[in-house]
């Protein structure tokens, strides 16, 4: 006799199925955090300098047990079940990871990393199909040329960000996780979600290792794939007719990142190099305690994907704007908040 399971059973086994690629992809981004750690002790070691946020020597690099562990899942379960991930996206992921780890041992040229990031993000976006658009009434080569460019910055942004404790899990985990929802919805293709999902459970997993005082960094090895992966992401999200929501769930990367940059540049400070610039590092140098800075950021994401995910359930222009100036405002609000100095 035949046993149909339903009603609670069917929706809870549904979501233990919905959340594997997050529980494998943790387990296997701990391990391998775990066992490359006094391998980056020795030959990756970040010492703190006069722009660092850390106070002793601490090995970087194992973003690439994010990298890997994200990738290990993603792509043999989406071959085997939704179709496989782009072949440009895997390689390129790969090469930026590559370059990163070379960069994290020994720094590269600026001009050598650029140049191997642009060709990197062009190969995933002038490999995408013709019918993928954000907005069609643009010739198509001036819109993949506007997000060749925009995929570049972003690349380079998570890796700007990327300079607290916890930084970019308290960025990634919550956009990673809204964007699961939305391919749970059918608002997003299946590949991209699973991508993001696995990519949610690998943060989770090396979470506890960079939790302050962190015990290991992500290094460029992990910054700079992890942009590309998420920027891919997002820009699935997009060319699905979500371009608000695509938008909404990285702001307050790119309000910082964007906004500091052009104050450099006003500034004529050479804008490539490293610096403590950044709103959230402000925030330290204001008194802020790390946990503050990173609880604050984490519930502005955890806002924002909220906001992204009504923009696209409500399908409503008036809404869409509506959640756009919120979420601008909640921006704004943090960001001068971190701005003052906290009181004694």
């Amino acid at each position: 006799m035949t046993t149909f399971v339903s009603g609670p059973g069917l929706a809870a086994g549904l979501v233990l199925l919905a959340l594997a690629p997050a529980v494998l992809a943790a387990l296997i981004s701990a391990c391998i955090t775990w066992r490359s750690m006094p391998l980056l002790q020795r030959y990756a070691l970040a010492r703190p300098n006069a722009r660092s946020s850390h106070r002793i020597p601490t090995p970087q690099g194992a973003g690439i047990a994010v990298v890997a562990a994200t990738l290990l899942v993603a792509v043999p379960w989406a071959a085997w079940t939704y179709g496989a991930l782009p072949l440009s996206l895997i390689g390129s992921a790969v090469l930026i990871a590559l370059v990163g780890l070379v960069d994290d041992i020994r720094p590269l040229p600026v001009v050598l990393r650029l140049l191997l990031q642009a060709g990197a993000v062009a190969a995933v976006v002038f490999t995408a199909p013709e019918t993928a658009r954000i907005v069609p009434a643009l010739p198509l080569a001036l819109e993949r040329g506007l997000i060749l460019l925009a995929g570049i910055w972003f690349v380079n942004l998570v890796n700007f960000m990327d300079g607290l404790d916890l930084m970019t899990v308290s960025e990634v985990v919550p956009t990673t996780a809204a964007l699961g929802l939305l391919g749970w919805s059918g608002d997003l293709s299946p590949s991209a979600a699973l991508l993001a999902t696995a990519l949610c459970g690998a943060m989770l997993g090396f979470a506890p290792f960079n939790k302050p005082a962190a015990k290991v960094f992500l290094g460029d090895v992990g910054s700079l794939p992890i942009g590309l992966l998420l920027g891919w992401c997002l820009l699935e999200l997009a060319w699905h007719g979500q371009p608000a929501a695509a938008l909404l769930l990285p702001a307050y990367y790119l309000a910082d990142s964007t906004i500091t940059l052009f104050r450099r540049v006003a500034r004529r400070e050479q804008f490539w190099s490293a610096h403590r610039s950044h709103f959230y590092q402000r925030a330290t140098d204001n008194g802020f305690k790390v946990p503050q800075v990173i609880g604050e950021v984490f519930a502005l994401n955890l806002v924002l994907a909220l906001l992204a995910i009504v923009t696209v359930r409500a399908g409503s222009l008036p809404i869409t704007l509506i959640a756009l100036l919120g979420g601008a405002i909640a921006i704004s609000f943090v960001l001068r908040h971190f701005s003052r100095p906290q009181a004694s």
